[in-house]
């Protein structure tokens, strides 16, 4: 058990941001921990040392949030609180909030993987590597398709400036 709350103490705080970055809602970020560490700690036995355990818990988390939006693609909740569901503190990263709505909507129109790269390595602050790992992939593979990911939408912005 003291094992486990060493792991927990590790990489709490990474996968928390990993949710987070795709997520971006708080409250689901946390249910999302809570469940891939439940579930992580359930399977421990099936972890086989293929890669970082941080890298493990990712993939849990990633699955996780995945089983979370199918589950909640079966209820209909009114549009204000789906709006509300969103988490704002991402756009404060940014100076000014009109180009980070702008940004925000070019990136949900992005195709995958551009789309979770981005996310991952801007709101989760993933590295390279461990954004490769999770797609099964090479860093430098993360590296340039991020690169791909931010050279659309600067494109974009820039036709919306013309």
């Amino acid at each position: 058990m003291e094992e486990f709350d060493e792991i927990y103490r590790l990489y709490a705080g990474d996968v928390y941001r990993y949710i987070l970055g795709i997520s971006r809602n708080e409250t689901l970020a946390k249910d999302i921990l809570q469940s891939t560490m439940l579930k992580a700690f359930m399977t421990a036995d099936k972890f086989r040392g293929e890669s970082s355990v941080k890298t493990w818990l990712c993939g849990i988390a990633k699955n996780e949030y995945l089983n979370s939006i199918k589950r909640s693609e079966n209820k209909n909740l009114p549009l204000d609180e789906a709006v509300n569901a969103v988490d704002e503190n991402i756009e404060h990263r940014f100076s000014d909030k009109f180009q980070a709505m702008e940004i925000h909507k070019i990136l949900h129109e992005l195709d995958e993987p551009y789309k979770e790269i981005f996310s991952l390595r801007v709101f989760a602050e993933l590295k390279f590597s461990d954004i490769g790992e999770i797609f099964g992939k090479s860093e430098n593979w993360a590296r340039v398709t991020f690169y791909r990911a931010k050279e659309k939408i600067i494109k974009i912005l820039q036709k919306q400036e013309d």
